[in-house]
């Protein structure tokens, strides 16, 4: 099948201080074949795609979406491609010595290898087949699906300033430096939380702007139609994903809030970019010399200074079927999408061009 490029979308203004002309923004093809699933599986819902240092991409699906008349059929909840799609292995499930979430939502492959996954299932939620329970725990496997460490327990959390268990926890990120993961928790708190990536144990936590995370709304959130101007609340609404760079920045999408709030690795608030008119903020990445960062929207993909937080150029068009669930990229500057019901996407990194636009962050 003959790639289209994807087409970019630019404001007609720009209003930050970097000249169109010097700015360099990536370029991307879609990959219609990826990945290859095998002919006997139907895969349910993908919630998250995770790299690791060989590019292996690791997919994180809910089996219990897969129609009834194909459940006997379902992929398991991990499934390993490589970068050409072609597929490696597979595992996942309930097991012994851990709570494996119901509604599978975030994985995360840590500096040394391992796996961390976590579930959004609330207890009130009702959605078929689910259990009546929070997922209110990560968990950390090697890569072959043996189970090293559970942290929380199923309906285990009191709030936001619990520091045993999270709360439907949505996605983490690694910082290698002081070998911490960093937890968007997420759905039924409203926090970024630290834990050690050995032992899982609390280091600290904050909400929006640094401020303490305080306990406010129902579970499952309520998805906002549209926000009103301004910077928004004093606390995080859906903690949806979060990045953090080798120089120690933390890159929040605050989905429900439209915007993406920056933070040093101690909770101090930088800046934040805010985009009212549309669903912004659902998901983060960075591109692998983290040079740009990932935002998804309803429809679209932007692109960022990840420095300066300057808009450089929208991907939209071309087969890109949204903004995805969340996202991730591999050592090539690919990037991974993963739409939950709508499948998953791989856009190639075919290099730079001009940027199309720029413009300043909010705050």
């Amino acid at each position: 099948m003959k790639f289209k490029f994807l087409k970019v979308f630019a404001p007609a203004v720009a209003i930050a201080g970097i000249a169109l002309g010097q700015a360099q923004a990536p370029i991307f093809e879609l990959d219609p074949s990826w990945p290859k699933i095998p002919a006997k599986w139907k895969m349910g819902d993908a919630s998250s795609i995770a790299v690791d240092k060989q590019d292996h991409l690791w997919v994180l699906s809910r089996p219990r979406t897969v129609p009834a008349a194909d459940a006997a059929k379902a992929a398991p909840p991990v499934t390993v491609f490589d970068a050409s799609g072609n597929f490696i292995k597979s595992w996942g499930g309930d097991g012994a010595g851990y709570d494996w979430p119901q509604r599978e939502h975030g994985i995360l492959i840590d500096g040394k290898g391992n796996v961390w996954l976590a579930g959004n299932n609330c207890i009130g939620r009702s959605l078929p087949g689910l259990k009546n329970v929070g997922d209110d725990q990560y968990l950390k496997f090697t890569q072959d699906g043996k189970f090293l460490l559970q942290v929380g327990k199923p309906s285990g959390n009191t709030g936001n300033a619990d520091t045993k268990s999270f709360r439907q926890p949505a996605d983490a990120s690694y910082y290698a430096k002081n070998n911490e993961v960093f937890v968007a928790d997420g759905y039924g708190n409203h926090r970024v939380i630290v834990i050690d990536a050995d032992t899982g144990a609390f280091k600290r936590m904050w909400g929006a702007y640094g401020n303490k995370p305080v306990d406010n709304a129902p579970c499952p959130p309520v998805s906002l139609k549209s926000v009103p101007p301004g910077d928004g609340p004093q606390q995080f609404s859906i903690v949806h994903s979060l990045r953090v760079s080798s120089d120690g920045m933390v890159y929040v999408a605050d989905r429900e809030n439209r915007r993406v709030q920056v933070f040093t690795v101690e909770g101090k608030f930088v800046k934040q970019v805010i985009k009212h008119d549309t669903p912004f903020a659902r998901n983060v990445a960075l591109s692998p010399d983290q040079r740009f960062l990932y935002v998804g929207d309803e429809k679209s993909i932007h692109v960022y200074d990840r420095k300066s937080m300057d808009l450089l150029t929208t991907i939209t068009g071309g087969g890109l079927i949204g903004g995805g669930h969340e996202m991730q990229t591999d050592s090539k500057g690919n990037l991974y999408v993963a739409l939950t019901g709508r499948g998953m996407q791989k856009l190639t990194f075919k290099g730079l061009g001009p940027a199309k636009a720029t413009t300043s962050a909010s705050r």
